[in-house]
């Protein structure tokens, strides 16, 4: 069943995804640079934005590196990036920070090792219920891969307070995607995701 269900969610969402997830984030990436894209999966999203952006260097970290992915994959624990302060130019964050057991703690580390720049496609709850079908999408696209599941989902105000208290501003939100197709985007499309780009502010920088 699981064999199954992952071969469905990959001819009928997997695709679609990665290249809408690589449609909003592109524009915010520079045009050359060093980027890291932490728990990277297959490195198919950072393989769009490749495409996209081919001036760019862009090596993904996971805590399970996958044979065969698109890019060089670094395994990590999870926890610390084996990297210095400020040594790349962005990190891209892409439905991982959900599967953290604290958020929080791995947004500070991409932001340690980010010039200034994260880049943000996660889940929001937004309605009652949303946590329910965030989980059932989550163990249908992710079990089959055997990747950790807390379903650690936050609210809107949650990643906002966090970004604010880390001294990070969205220049850049947007919560509808159109990940799915009609008429599935009815149901998995209505505010669940978002995605962010986020940049140190100038009194964040003083700080530092």
């Amino acid at each position: 069943m699981l064999r199954l269900l992952g071969l469905l969610h990959g001819r009928f969402v997997h695709a679609r995804r990665v290249r809408v997830i690589a449609e909003a984030l592109a524009p915010w990436l520079p045009a050359d640079g060093i980027v890291i894209d932490v728990g990277a999966g297959d490195g198919a999203v950072a393989a769009h934005l490749l495409a996209r952006r081919p001036g760019l260097r862009i090596e993904g970290y996971d805590v399970m590196a996958r044979e065969n992915a698109a890019i060089p994959i670094h395994a990590f624990d999870g926890r610390r990036l084996p990297l210095g302060d400020r040594s790349v130019d962005a990190v891209i964050l892409v439905d991982v920070l959900h599967h953290c057991d604290s958020p929080a703690d791995m947004l500070k580390e991409a932001l340690r090792v980010s010039r200034g720049l994260v880049l943000i496609k996660d889940h929001r709850l937004g309605y009652p219920g949303a946590g329910t079908l965030l989980a059932a999408m989550d163990w249908v696209g992710n079990r089959p891969h055997g990747v950790v599941l807390p379903y650690n989902y936050w609210h809107e105000r949650q990643w906002r307070a966090v970004w604010q208290a880390m001294g990070l501003r969205p220049i850049h939100y947007r919560s509808r995607l159109g990940l799915y197709p009609f008429p599935l985007s009815l149901l998995f499309d209505t505010g669940l995701h978002f995605a962010a780009a986020l940049e140190r502010t100038p009194r964040s920088e003083s700080r530092a």
